[in-house]
């Protein structure tokens, strides 16, 4: 064989494993946005089922209203957040979010007048599925995030992620140790 035939095969060999090492990558980000696309629904289901509940558990324990106020400022502060905010800041407006859910969650166990009532009942169940189906989106998110973070760290795509500008992606996480505390309701 000759020295050019060999170039040429080392050449070809190179240059597939580029464009394979480069396409992964890609598959990898657009995983990432789809994963996160998929955290978005989830979360604008929850966002509009949230006004319902509140206006439903109002009827039963006005007296309660900084739960309310609480939830009502935690849903408008995650849903102002602009498209262009990053993984972090989206987390921590959530697991505000969260927080204040969980404290209202608890007032029906102290008024089981509430707990009676069928609206409040169906509402606090389409939540808690939609919480559940918000919790399984962040680990696919996650999952996806770690899968496009090692790539880009791994060797050898490392080499064609610093190339192309592929950079590693914030893992959607409670951030705050308050935020994996069981709620504290007192009355």
């Amino acid at each position: 064989m000759s020295t050019s035939l060999i170039l040429i095969i080392i050449l070809v060999v190179v240059s597939l494993w580029l464009a394979g090492a480069f396409n992964a990558l890609v598959r990898s980000r657009n995983r990432v946005k789809e994963s996160w696309s998929d955290i978005d629904v989830q979360l604008k289901r929850r966002y509009d089922l949230i006004p319902n509940l509140v206006e439903t558990v109002k009827g039963y324990a006005a007296h309660e209203s900084q739960v309310l106020e609480n939830v009502i400022k935690a849903r408008s502060a995650a849903m102002g957040l602009s498209a262009q905010a990053g993984v972090k800041e989206h987390s921590q407006a959530e697991n505000m979010l969260s927080g204040a859910l969980k404290s209202l969650f608890a007032l029906s166990e102290a008024y089981p007048q509430l707990r009676a009532v069928e609206s409040f009942t169906k509402l606090q169940d389409e939540l808690t599925d939609t919480e559940n189906k918000i919790q399984a989106a962040r680990r696919f998110y996650n999952t996806n995030i770690l899968t496009l973070n090692t790539q880009v760290e791994q060797f050898p795509t490392n080499i064609v992620a610093n190339i192309y500008g592929f950079k590693k992606a914030d893992f959607f996480e409670l951030n705050e140790e308050a935020a994996r505390e069981p709620v504290k309701v007192s009355f």
